[in-house]
């Protein structure tokens, strides 16, 4: 052994040492795996995707099975562009409205079913059923050396965490709603993007203000070099910087937040610059449920990503799988063709048939309202696609527990990178009427995927040099 192997084997004992002194003093875990239940993962020939997922079809023929193929890109693509439509010969199938959706019901979540009560004119165009989640060989790979060694945390004071697992889903096969949530913590992200997260606040006649958001992140989590020695969650993993240029009124102001991947040692820093106080102060307050950033109080700052930050402040319970209709493949709304007024109707929701819903398979996971904590949702189920772990729509319920929120995430598969990302993001608040509706890119670039920075980017300092110019 050389000199260099013999440092890094004393690196990672030592860094395994801390690991189990830390988990003895804050936390317990639950155990992996059995090998019965590693035999059913695999890549080809399984029973289950090294996601978890069902690798066949549904009994009515609706939902096909899981194939190994990555979604084709389309010949009049354009690297740079917003995505083309692989998928646009497709036929709507059929149409729920208010009139029919009880027919549905079955497949349909409680925030969807209040939207029809809600809007006589609400619909939903139901297409063939794509199951285009196909991430990088390395993505598998990483889940499927997870699986027999990742161990859920949970401390004594409620922070969910988990360990020995890299790069992507932490537990395939999860056997509660714990390690669901770390599923949905650790889904591969692409690591590398910049783009425009406007976002709209809408009200009950379809007026609003665009606030223009300009966004960098990094999402370190994901990166193939990661290495289970050598990589820790616990510390910065997710780097997102946003920048405000319009309207002129709060132009220039900065947001950064600096995230591990599981908050168990290490909690979000974060901090804002205004250019009328040319400071930059600590932002403890961006997270948890005080407002997102350019809502209008219509969101809180944990439902950027369907769900981000610490996760304390409830329990959260795995409810099982069911087939229900979801956004996907948003392709339509993907298009730099369309403007604001395109995407957002007079109706003050957006234009459904851009929308593009089919059935698939999602996990439902429940978060109730821990005891003793604070947050505006008293209850609030997400419901997870089960081949990528992505939350797709969110039932938010309000302390009474009355329902509240439906929030959707339209996402697609970026088949130049392949990872999965949202194209547009609502959130429809059915008590005041309104409609929040964020990532409105299409008036002006889409995403950037090559941009590189360096960590100093992400700093406090950084967002001084830049603001002061």
């Amino acid at each position: 052994m050389t000199t260099s192997s013999i440092k890094k084997c004393k690196l990672s004992l030592g860094r395994a040492a801390i690991a189990a002194l830390a988990l003895a003093v804050s936390g317990s875990a639950l155990a992996a795996l059995s090998a019965e239940e590693l035999a059913k993962l695999g890549l080809e020939g399984t029973e289950l995707t090294p996601a978890g997922a069902i690798r066949a079809g549904n009994a009515d023929g609706t939902i096909p099975a899981w194939k190994n193929e990555p979604v084709k890109t389309p010949a009049d693509f354009k690297e740079g562009s917003f995505h083309t439509d692989p998928f646009a010969d497709d036929k709507v199938l059929f149409t729920i409205t208010s009139s029919n959706y009880e027919e549905y019901a079955d497949k349909l979540t409680e925030g969807q079913k209040y939207m029809f009560k809600t809007y006589p004119d609400y619909f939903m165009n139901i297409y063939q059923t794509r199951r285009t989640a196909v991430f990088k060989p390395y993505i598998y790979k990483a889940a499927l050396e997870n699986a027999p060694r990742a161990e859920v945390v949970v401390t004594p004071e409620g922070v969910v965490g988990f360990k020995n697992a890299i790069i992507s889903w932490a537990f395939p096969i999860p056997k509660d709603g714990n390690e669901a949530l770390m599923n949905q913590a650790t889904r591969p992200i692409q690591p590398w993007m910049e783009s425009w997260d406007n976002a709209a606040a809408v009200t009950s006649t379809g007026k609003y203000v665009i606030n223009k958001l300009s966004v960098q992140q990094h999402w370190k989590w994901s990166e193939p070099t990661n290495t289970i020695e050598d990589y820790d969650p616990g510390v910065d993993s997710m780097f997102y910087y946003q920048t405000i240029t319009a309207p002129a009124k709060i132009a220039g102001q900065v947001v950064l937040a600096n995230d591990p991947v599981h908050f168990m040692d290490k909690f979000r820093s974060a901090w804002v610059y205004s250019p009328g106080q040319r400071r930059v102060k600590r932002a403890p307050q961006i997270v948890y449920d005080n407002p997102l950033s350019a809502s209008d109080g219509l969101a809180t700052t944990d439902q950027k990503f369907g769900f981000n930050g610490p996760n304390d402040r409830f329990n959260w319970k795995l409810l099982g799988r069911k087939e229900i209709y979801i956004p996907y493949n948003a392709y339509k709304l993907n298009s730099g063709d369309l403007k604001a007024s395109d995407v957002i109707t007079e109706s003050g929701r957006i234009n459904q048939d851009l929308a593009r819903y089919e059935l698939h398979r999602v996990w439902a996971v429940e978060g109730t309202l821990r005891e003793g904590t604070k947050h505006d949702y008293g209850r609030r189920v997400f419901y997870l696609d089960e081949d990528s772990w992505w939350i797709m729509l969110m039932d938010g319920y309000d302390r009474r527990d009355q329902i509240w929120r439906l929030q959707e995430l339209h996402s697609l598969m970026w088949y130049d990178v392949g990872f999965m990302g949202s194209t547009l993001e609502t959130f429809y608040d059915m008590q005041a009427g309104r409609m929040l509706a964020i990532l409105l890119d299409n008036e002006d670039t889409a995403p950037d995927f090559t941009i590189r920075l360096d960590d100093d980017y992400f700093t406090a300092s950084s967002i001084r040099r830049r603001g002061t110019r």
